[in-house]
């Protein structure tokens, strides 16, 4: 039950909701209009065995500091108008968001200054170099039109 301690050092997974995955009432559930206090309902524990997809979904080359910086550069170019939708659709631009992101760009560097390879420094300052001169130019852009 929901105050049965788990002893297999794993975690739990309590599942409360009123309908099985077919769509069918769990036969332990009350008619609907018959409330019943969540507190009162028995748990229902989901073991990892039980978990039909892999957790391990990510390649585990993928998460560094080179994915960081590419995931945070390609948002800010996406939010630049630079690169376009999924289905090839132009995303507008979205300078203030996009200026967020450089900055969070900019507060890494300032926060993993020292503890970075050559290579890691060099790559966020390219990245941040042309994402600057990128913004600089959209925004002079949105000032002659404005005029």
């Amino acid at each position: 039950m929901a105050d049965e301690k788990d002893t297999t050092g794993g975690f739990k997974v309590v599942d409360r909701r009123s309908f099985t995955s077919e769509g069918a009432r769990r036969p332990d559930e009350p008619a609907a209009d018959q409330p019943v206090p969540s507190s009162a309902r028995p748990a229902r524990v989901v073991t990892p065995e039980a978990v039909e997809e892999p957790l391990d979904e990510f390649p585990e080359e993928g998460s560094n500091f080179e994915t960081l910086v590419s995931y945070l550069s390609t948002t800010a170019m996406f939010q630049l108008g630079l690169i376009p939708g999924p289905g090839g659709e132009r995303i507008p631009v979205d300078m203030p968001n996009a200026q967020r992101t450089i900055d969070l760009l900019q507060v890494l560097q300032e926060k993993t200054q020292g503890n970075l390879t050559s290579q890691e420094a060099r790559l966020l300052d390219n990245v941040l170099y042309e994402l600057r001169m990128t913004f600089l130019e959209l925004q002079k852009r949105q000032s002659r039109k404005v005029k």
